[in-house]
């Protein structure tokens, strides 16, 4: 399984981003399927999962303002991002795992300016 994350850029504090983590597989199939993020100084962190039942799991820090969702004709599971705070700047990492395999895609860049 490859993933492949987009979606990062600069923002201004209050604004939206919308992250998307496409799959070479169907993501239906995977058992947890979520977006860590890990800020300069700090150890990597979950934001937000979904189960392969569709079971959604967020950091305290963003519920009510992001979320997470999948698309199963792209094969891709997004995190759409709302009234994002400076504290939210992170480098965001996908992530893929079922019961014998745990995959990361490449980090993508939330800046997000005060």
């Amino acid at each position: 399984v490859q993933l492949q994350a987009s979606g990062g850029g600069l923002v201004n504090a209050g604004g939206s981003l919308r992250l998307s983590c496409a799959a070479s597989t169907n993501i239906f199939s995977i058992a947890l399927m979520g977006w860590y993020r890990q800020a300069p100084g700090k150890q990597r962190e979950l934001v937000a999962a979904v189960t392969s039942g569709g079971i959604t799991n967020y950091a305290d820090s963003v519920k009510g303002r992001f979320t997470i969702g999948r698309d199963g004709a792209e094969n891709t599971v997004y995190l759409q991002m709302n009234n994002l705070k400076p504290e939210d700047t992170a480098v965001y990492y996908c992530n893929a795992r079922n019961r014998n395999w745990d995959i990361w895609g490449q980090g993508t860049q939330v800046t997000v300016s005060s």
